[in-house]
């Protein structure tokens, strides 16, 4: 069967089939190194031999082999019961699967299996491409909260949904993990309830994960209509979320929140008085001058720097003669 191999990869493919466990491991392991493509159909037999440890090397094996042929035998190893058979096969998948294997990625996703669906909906994420949206859809109402977390954020990575009604259904989702990955699904929608929700997530949500990702997906909307919830954001007793709400007041600027924003440059975090220094420098309003010389002295090397950047774009807009 090996006659065209030179007689290095035919002692160890021979010692491949040998019933001792331990040969079968030291001879996975000199296929790995010798990473010889004729090693590729008894290395996929290999991923069913009776040893955990052998599989698990094989599959090592195959990933460095990197031959896109190993891509189905691969995908039955994530139905291993082993969990670092599984996890390996993921990474192997994650560097071989392209466009190309998108059907077979979606026969093997409608299998009734947790941990093959888990990772398929990993894998397509890598694959942009609108097809696999009726399939992923159904797992929005899985009954595993990881299987509706991991299909919204597949969702998100597809980026070409801009309204889906199961998903804005999500924000309300009894896990956190669900409602934190629809928060920033939501960013990428248009439907008309997004903004409405992301602001009552920001305010009123439990979770303060599910708040800051709010937070950062208004500041993709840049709506008008999130002001009024980026006052209670701002005093939000989690510095991430404190952080964001003043990003969106970055892209959305607007004269009510200079208070607010001066108040900020004293904030307990870092970050919250270098993006306060920003959105300040955005505004342009001469009355946040004093703050923003007192924040030249800011323990904190970026938020002085961009104190001084903000006060040079005060005083530049005041040298330029009218300014909004």
């Amino acid at each position: 069967m090996f006659a065209d191999t030179d007689s290095e990869l035919k002692q160890w493919l021979d010692m491949l089939g040998s019933p001792e466990i331990s040969d079968r491991l030291v001879a996975v392991k000199a296929l790995q190194h010798l990473g010889d493509e004729a090693a590729l159909q008894p290395l996929m037999t290999a991923l069913q031999d009776e040893s955990l440890a052998v599989q698990k090397l094989a599959v090592t094996a195959l990933w460095e082999l990197a031959n896109e042929n190993a891509v189905p035998a691969l995908l039955r190893c994530l139905e291993s019961p082993d969990a670092e058979i599984r996890q390996e096969a993921l990474s192997a998948l994650g560097e071989l699967v392209t466009p190309d294997h998108l059907l077979l990625l979606l026969d093997v996703l409608q299998k009734d299996n947790f941990h093959v669906q888990i990772s398929v909906l990993t894998l397509l994420r890598k694959i942009h491409d609108a097809q696999f949206l009726p399939y992923v859809l159904p797992l929005l109402e899985a009954k595993q909260a990881a299987l509706r977390e991991a299909a919204v954020t597949t969702l998100r990575y597809l980026n070409q949904v801009e309204r889906c009604q199961p998903i804005l259904a999500l924000m309300t989702d009894s896990d956190a993990t669900v409602r934190r990955a629809a928060a920033l699904t939501l960013g990428h929608l248009a439907d008309e309830q997004v903004v409405s929700l992301l602001c009552q997530a920001l305010t009123s949500d439990a979770d303060w994960q599910v708040r800051r990702n709010a937070a950062q997906s208004l500041a993709l909307h840049a709506s008008s209509d999130a002001l009024p919830a980026l006052a209670t954001a701002l005093e939000d007793e989690h510095w991430q979320v404190r952080k964001f709400a003043i990003q969106v007041i970055q892209k959305t600027p607007d004269e009510r929140f200079l208070p607010r924003l001066v108040k900020a440059l004293t904030d307990e975090s870092s970050d919250v008085r270098r993006d306060a220094a920003i959105a300040l420098g955005i505004l342009k309003n001469p009355a946040a001058l004093n703050a923003l010389q007192q924040a030249l002295d800011d323990p904190d090397r970026d938020v002085c720097i961009y104190a001084q950047r903000a006060i040079q774009s005060i005083q530049e807009s005041q040298g330029g003669g009218t300014h909004a």
